[in-house]
């Protein structure tokens, strides 16, 4: 189980707050036992557009698997923002001390600046207020033109929908890029990536097209990517002809399905190799009956369009 905290401030924006509170939720519809719970050292919080939200006063026992997000708020600078109460800091950094993760959404990177979680730290927060909360906190390495950064448990972001892409990559990296792609597509948007690392999924870079067929073959490679999948086999499941699907795949992704099939099947062994895993222990996971075949797209493998078009 993993409890997710929204820590409001006076000014919240409701986006801020309600699309990460939206992903977490539609991977709970999805069965992944999320609990989400909204905090604040008032009962009842104004929103930057003018609707009151409620809040618990206590805070849940947490865990190294919860998560304390901060929204962001609406203020004039930085130095303007509503006081945080001592206890409230000191709750974010008891959590991170204990392993848990910390996170922010626009000017919420200030919270966690005042509880001195961003010193020494990659972070962002909203272009508008970048320079200020570097001077602010002087020793947090302030990250500019990035969606969102992550260092150590605590994860920033620039702010709006961008807490999105933040929510999602969370899911990513818990459940798997998935897991995340379908969020992504219930919720009707597309996750872009940072702009500086390498922290949103294949599976979510190759989902912004509208291509209904292709999208069908996409979530029969994203369930079933470490299966063989024979071309035939994934033209018949989505309705069409094996040139048609080829066709429509590539002017929608810039790949083939195969390809886009050992794209997902590289990014998943990479992510098991930096867990511990050894590589033919993660290329037997992700369906490579050879680890040769991965160490080959590792060594060659700059982008997804270097993956060599090789039978899996």
């Amino acid at each position: 189980m993993s409890h997710i905290v929204f820590f409001l401030v006076p000014g919240v924006h409701l986006l801020d707050l309600a699309g990460p509170a939206q992903v977490f939720s539609t991977a709970a519809d999805f069965g992944h036992p999320y609990t989400l719970s909204y905090v604040a050292e008032q009962p009842q919080v104004p929103t930057a557009q003018g609707l009151p939200l409620l809040a618990g006063l206590d805070w849940p026992e947490l865990g190294p698997e919860d998560l304390i997000l901060v929204p962001g708020w609406r203020a004039a600078t930085l130095a303007d923002t509503h006081a945080i109460g001592a206890a409230s800091l000191q709750v974010l950094r008891d959590h991170h001390a204990k392993g848990g993760t910390v996170a922010s959404v626009c000017a919420g990177a200030e919270a966690l600046g005042r509880a001195g979680l961003l010193d020494g730290r990659h972070c962002t927060t909203h272009h508008e207020v970048q320079d200020e909360l570097a001077l602010r906190h002087p020793r947090a390495v302030v990250v500019r033109d990035v969606l969102f950064t992550t260092d150590d448990r605590v994860i920033t972001s620039a702010g709006i929908a961008s807490g999105i892409d933040l929510a999602l990559h969370l899911v990513a990296t818990r459940h798997g890029p998935a897991v995340a792609a379908q969020v992504a597509r219930d919720m009707v948007v597309y996750a872009r990536r940072n702009g500086r690392e390498n922290q949103a999924s294949a599976m979510l870079r190759h989902r912004s097209h509208l291509d209904d067929t292709v999208h069908r073959a996409q979530d029969l490679i994203d369930t079933r990517f470490d299966e063989p999948l024979p071309l035939p086999a994934l033209a018949a499941a989505v309705g069409v002809s094996e040139r048609t699907l080829t066709r429509l795949f590539s002017r929608a992704t810039g790949l083939t399905p195969l390809r886009y099939q050992q794209t997902l099947r590289l990014e998943r062994a990479q992510h098991l190799i930096s867990h511990g895993a050894t590589i033919e222990a993660a290329a037997r996971t992700v369906g490579f009956e050879d680890p040769r075949m991965l160490r080959r797209l590792r060594a060659r493998t700059a982008s997804p369009r270097h993956v060599p078009n090789t039978s899996a």
